[in-house]
């Protein structure tokens, strides 16, 4: 046998460090978690009660980040589940079930009998067998004080067409953790990366499991070549003909000495590909070097896979971590990756097209020559516009939200004295989400949808419930579908022991305003009550303790 390479011997040597790293942290996390099992098995006891499934219209989710948004595979309906919310004192975990009917721009809460628990920083992959299945691996469930952890590694299906949930148990699949990605590859969902947490002790994965959508099993893939460095929070993408996953950028921490550590924002992306025939396939990683502006690098990014095998990213957050203090620089900013060219483009909306005229340039009306030099000068660009919006929440801080809005671009003025069309702009009506990470996205019929997510404003975190779609054929501009209310407290508070039935009672006609106001005055007197109660009621369950 030949020598192995340094290469070789160094993933070997970050695989055993792994493994012991792996034991102390569970040996360390699992007194952690056996607290919290007492408390998920509490909510999973009062979901057992539940025997019908019930469909309730409703108002769009609460605020919330590192939920799951999917394209439901059989209908024009968006899927979301989970997730998180922190209100500056208490953590709350989700894990409700929301149906969006695009078309009808309507949401529906659906609550189907012996759902998962709730977490967040799960992974849920949408596939059209059996019509149409939603799968759902891992993730965390935190403390209400946030300073404990729970990691699953259990996985779930939600059959679409029955309204049933089904926890599938088969042995031999990843450990505990959340903050990894999960890709569909032809019949199989693969399961990279992510961490599990402790108190006091960490680890990051790059390991690669394979779930068997035809046997239901599950095998760890052994990989040659060289694996990308253990990460969470990366991207996953699948090739466009099925055979394997692109991975992209990501985030991990290093333990320097006692209590120090050191988070690396990675930008580096990989190749994962299958190669041969069934039953005998291999696996291989190989590093890419994608051409194009790549993205700057961040963390917390969103991102979907949009038409032509092109992936989607927003947004992020890139934190400077110094001795004591974390700053965050948080971004909306659109970026594109052809799986196909292997190369990235930023991505520049065009705005609101207007009417489009045809001049010939070079050549005035004589009589209305001053008034196209007047009119020339009046088009010439002045540059971004910066808009500045300032909200302040009822403890007195203030949030600035920033949006740039960009300039007309000038047409191109190589052939000056051609007969030439051009696209005027209305940059006034380019409005985009404010800078955030963590929120949810997806891609249906060409179109991508953005859900909340967070930003931070010094040492506040702010969850959002905004929501977005853009037309990525047509890259104009942003549709907002649901307003951003980062002052969500400000709605009057439940008293201290007051029940669900005597807050509406006291504030109903509160939430009556507040939905007509969105719905408009054309929608019927009946709805809007109904939706509004609605409002009230999961504003209740979401800032009540022990709701």
């Amino acid at each position: 046998m030949g020598k192995k390479s340094k290469t070789e011997k160094k993933v070997k040597g970050a695989e055993k460090t792994a493994a012991k790293m792996e034991k102390k942290v569970s040996k360390r996390s699992k007194r952690e978690e056996e607290d919290l099992e007492a408390l998920i098995a509490e909510f999973q006891s009062m979901d057992a009660k539940k025997t019908q499934v019930v469909e309730t219209a409703c108002p769009p989710p609460s605020a919330r980040l590192s939920a799951s948004l999917s394209a439901h595979p059989e209908k024009d309906e968006l899927i979301l589940f989970g997730g998180e919310f922190f209100n500056g004192k208490k953590t709350y975990l989700y894990n409700d079930l929301f149906f969006y009917n695009i078309k009808k721009d309507s949401w529906v809460k659906s609550e189907i009998p012996n759902p998962p628990p709730p977490r967040c920083s799960h992974q849920a992959v949408a596939v059209s067998q059996g019509g149409g299945q939603l799968w759902v691996f891992g993730g965390e469930f935190a403390s209400p004080n946030g300073e404990q952890f729970y990691h699953y590694k259990d996985l779930w299906v939600l059959h679409l067409a029955t309204n049933t949930w089904e926890n599938i148990k088969a042995p031999g699949g990843p450990s505990g953790r959340s903050g990894h990605r999960m890709a569909l590859s032809r019949r199989q969902l693969l399961v990279f990366g992510g961490f599990h947490e402790s108190t006091r002790d960490f680890i990051y994965y790059n390991d690669i499991y394979s779930f068997s959508l035809d046997i239901f099993s599950w095998s760890r893939l052994s990989v040659s070549g060289v694996a990308p460095s253990p990460r969470s929070a990366c991207q996953m993408t699948s090739t466009p003909d099925g055979s394997g996953v692109i991975i992209y950028g990501g985030y991990s921490k290093l333990r320097l000495k006692k209590d120090i550590d050191k988070g690396t924002i990675h930008s580096d992306m990989f190749l994962l590909r299958q190669e041969g025939k069934v039953g005998q396939e291999k696996w291989t990683w190989s590093r890419l070097s994608p051409s194009g502006n790549k993205p700057p690098p961040r963390s917390g990014f969103s991102m979907a896979v949009g038409p032509s095998g092109r992936a989607v990213l927003f947004g992020g957050v890139y934190d400077e971590e110094e001795e004591e203090t974390l700053e965050g620089d948080f971004y909306n900013d659109l970026y594109l990756f052809d799986t196909v060219k292997n190369r990235w483009y930023p991505s520049q909306l065009r705005g609101n097209k207007t009417d489009k005229k045809k001049r010939r340039r070079g050549k005035k009306d004589e009589a209305g020559g001053e008034a196209a030099d007047k009119e020339k000068e009046e088009d010439a660009p002045t540059g971004p516009t910066e808009v500045i919006k300032e909200i302040v929440t009822e403890d007195g801080t203030v949030m600035t939200i920033k949006e740039l809005i960009p300039e007309a671009q000038e047409a191109d003025e190589t052939n000056a004295d051609d007969e030439e069309e051009e696209e005027e702009e209305d940059a006034s009506a380019i409005v985009e989400p404010c800078p955030r990470s963590s929120a949810m996205a997806t891609v249906r019929q060409g179109k991508l949808f953005l859900y909340g997510g967070m930003f931070e404003v010094g040492s506040r975190q702010f969850t959002l419930n905004d929501f977005y779609c853009l037309d990525l054929h047509k890259m104009d501009q942003w549709e907002v579908l649901v307003e951003m209310d980062p002052n969500e407290d400000d709605h009057p508070a439940a008293k201290p022991g007051e029940t669900l039935t005597e807050y509406q009672a006291r504030t109903e006609q509160y939430w009556i305003r507040l939905t007509r106001a969105n719905m408009g005055a054309d929608a019927k007197d009946k709805k809007v009550v109904k939706v509004a109660l609605a409002m009230a009621k999961v504003f209740y369950e979401d800032h009540t303790e022990g709701a």
